[in-house]
């Protein structure tokens, strides 16, 4: 090789290089300029309040402000388009849910595929959702009530918050695996759902531990187990649905995304300051209050879930052949 196209190549291979400096640079400064982090859900809402939570601890830790901004409508997809369509440069992120693993089967036409165009970057925390009964339904297990259904199959109310919501798929994941046949009533939100729960219209509720727990103290209403892996903290002595049906598991989760090529180094900067957040004693017991448990991860291990969520949903909506309106 001559020295004339060594030096050329040396040339070549260093212009090649150049674009990738002004987005390493940035990377390492940002953020230079408030961060908005979009909730597909109205304000005062759970996704609301746990992303003010962190976003008030990323604007401590990175010296930005993170504004949540609320973009609600067709169970968060307006919010996840939002992102989907912004600019990858971390300037823009999405505080997400169980939800986004759900639309992904349940919208035919959705204008972005979740897991292709959203970069996840931390898991935020875990929720569980206990199964509620009526006091005058005669079970106080699992294995009962699963006698009792399968003793009287289309008489029982199966209510929810509505049809595709995490607790309706809950639902419909313990009939699978059950082998029951409960009716599904869905509502327009949890809080009519238990409404008529109390009064006997509906039996049974998949429902959010935080929503149920002080009719479940006073026994106006009866939990026969949590949905979640291992027990609830504020419910140690009720077993999980899998002590009795084997691989059930059904939480709802949080966490951040951002678009699609947004910087790896942004994403390790977002990832790392969120996982100190979720250290912080007064962090974990408010995110405790919200019925949740903490769970730090990283980039890839949030990916990770949301693609098993994914398919898990995907099987179980097909399988239950769910469809909106």
């Amino acid at each position: 090789m001559t020295l004339h196209r060594r030096r050329f190549l040396q040339i070549a291979a260093s212009a090649a290089a150049l674009p990738a400096l002004p987005r390493i640079a940035a990377a390492r400064a940002y953020p230079t300029s408030p961060v908005r982090i979009i909730v597909g859900y109205p304000a005062g809402g759970g996704n609301d309040i746990i992303a003010r939570l962190i976003g008030q601890r990323l604007s401590e830790g990175l010296g930005q402000q993170f504004i949540v901004e609320n973009r609600p409508g067709a169970a968060s997809n307006i919010g996840t388009e939002a992102v989907v369509r912004s600019s990858p440069d971390g300037y823009t992120l999405l505080c997400l849910d169980a939800a986004a693993a759900i639309n992904a089967t349940l919208y035919d036409n959705l204008g972005f595929n979740f897991i292709r165009d959203v970069a996840p970057v931390a898991s935020l925390m875990r929720a569980a959702s206990g199964i509620v009964v009526h006091p005058s339904v005669p079970a106080k297990t699992v294995p009962e009530f699963i006698a009792y259904a399968k003793a009287n199959p289309g008489k029982i109310n199966m209510a929810s918050g509505g049809i595709g919501t995490p607790g309706h798929v809950a639902g419909e994941l313990f009939k699978i695996m059950a082998g029951v046949d409960l009716v599904h009533v869905p509502y327009r939100g949890l809080a009519p759902a238990l409404t008529d729960l109390f009064s006997g219209q509906v039996h049974v509720l998949f429902s959010a531990i935080t929503s149920s727990i002080e009719y479940i103290r006073t026994d106006r209403l009866r939990i026969l187990a949590v949905t979640s892996a291992t027990p609830h903290d504020d419910l140690p002595n009720v077993p999980t649905v899998g002590e009795f049906l084997s691989g059930y598991e059904a939480s709802n989760w949080y966490g951040i995304g951002a678009p699609k090529n947004t910087p790896a180094d942004i994403i390790g900067k977002l990832n790392s300051q969120i996982n100190v957040a979720l250290t912080d004693p007064k962090m974990r017991r408010r995110l405790a209050e919200l019925g949740g448990t903490v769970s730090p991860s990283s980039p890839t291990d949030f990916g990770r879930l949301i693609a098993d969520e994914t398919e898990k949903w995907r099987k179980v909506i097909r399988s239950a052949n769910i469809k909106l309106g």
